[in-house]
Formats: structure tokens, sequence, C-alpha cells
């Protein structure tokens, strides 16, 4: 029996980016991703493994060498244009956020359970690790481009921030490919239910 279950949910690829390691957050648009097992070559967060951060500091001291369950960083394009509509753009350039997927037609994007899949058609499948939370990173380069907007981000994007992501099985990724959804097959956690 399958642990996952395939929705009637597929997300059009509308937007790929690059994010180069070694320098900002900001990504690079790109018409193709091919993805390894450890996520996109030569990016920022391509690699097995990863130094924590802190995201996990009540697990580990910062620095500490863990599984890289945050190779990729996927958003909504739905979401982006309420972000925007938020912090007073017409457009908000993923980009700045430093996005490597964007996504349209999958509601509720940001809350996908933790688990679940996208698939494109070249056999390519990325898993969801969690909710991306807002940070600084992403306020600074809006904030570097549209002077005045940075600042209002953090608020705007909580609950909207797309998902981190890793990749289970390697392939390509084109933009206007269709990712079908998959979602674990089990109920929401409920401790006082035993």
């Amino acid at each position: 029996m399958s642990t996952v279950a395939k929705t009637e949910y597929k997300g059009e690829v509308v937007w790929l980016g690059h994010v180069a390691a070694g320098g900002s957050l900001r990504a690079v648009p790109v018409e193709m991703l091919e993805l390894s097992l450890c996520g996109d070559t030569g990016a920022r967060h391509e690699g097995a493994t990863r130094p924590s951060c802190s995201r996990v500091t009540h697990l580990y001291p910062r620095g500490t060498e863990i599984r890289n369950v945050r190779q990729l960083s996927i958003l909504s394009r739905e979401e982006l244009e309420i972000i925007a509509a938020e912090i007073g753009l017409e457009r908000l350039d993923p980009a700045l956020l430093g996005a490597s997927i964007v996504l349209s037609a999958i509601p509720d994007f940001t809350h996908l359970p933790p688990g679940s899949r996208l698939q494109a058609p070249s056999g390519l499948t990325i898993t969801v690790d969690m909710e991306n939370l807002p940070c600084h990173l992403p306020a600074r380069e809006i904030e570097t481009d549209e002077p005045g907007h940075g600042k209002k981000f953090k608020t705007a994007a909580r609950g909207r921030r797309g998902v981190t992501a890793w990749v289970e099985r390697a392939g390509r990724l084109e933009l206007g490919d269709e990712m079908s959804l998959f979602i674990p097959q089990q109920r929401a956690w409920a401790p006082k239910m035993l």
C-alpha cells in the first residue's frame, strides 16, 4: 500500500531560478533545472548535508552537519501576488526571495503537509520538508530594488513564503511543466487521542 496519495492538483512551473553559491540570496531566472539528489548544482543550498542554522537551534548547535532537506525553495504564484499587494507592489520578483521554483494552481501551497511529493513529467520528484518561514534576507533584496517595501515583507509573507524541499528522485524541470501533487496518507497528529 502506498504511503502517499495522488491528488487532483497539478502545479504549473511558471518560474525557475538558480541561486549561486557564495553570493547573495538573489536568484537568476533560468528556463530549466537539472536537479540531482544533491539539488541544484552550484547552488547556495546544494548538497546532501548542510551546516545547521537558526531554524534548528533547538536541536543542534549552529554549524552541526545535518541532512540537507532545504535544497530548494518553492513558492506559489498566487501567494506571491498576495504578498506583493500587501507590501504595495504590483509584482514581486521571485528572484528577490531566492526562489528555486514558482508553481501556480495549488491552493494553500505554503501549508502542504511535510512529506508531500511534487512529481514532474521527467520523473523528477521533490519532497516537501516544511513551511519556509519569512526572514530578513529577502526583505533586504526587496528593499534594494523597491525602497520602502522590504520592511513589510516578513509580516506580509507570514504563512505565504512557500516551502523548503529536497530532491527524492533526480531529473529535469522546465518552465511549463506540470507537477503532480501527492500527499501523505495519515491523519493529523493528535496526541490526546491515545
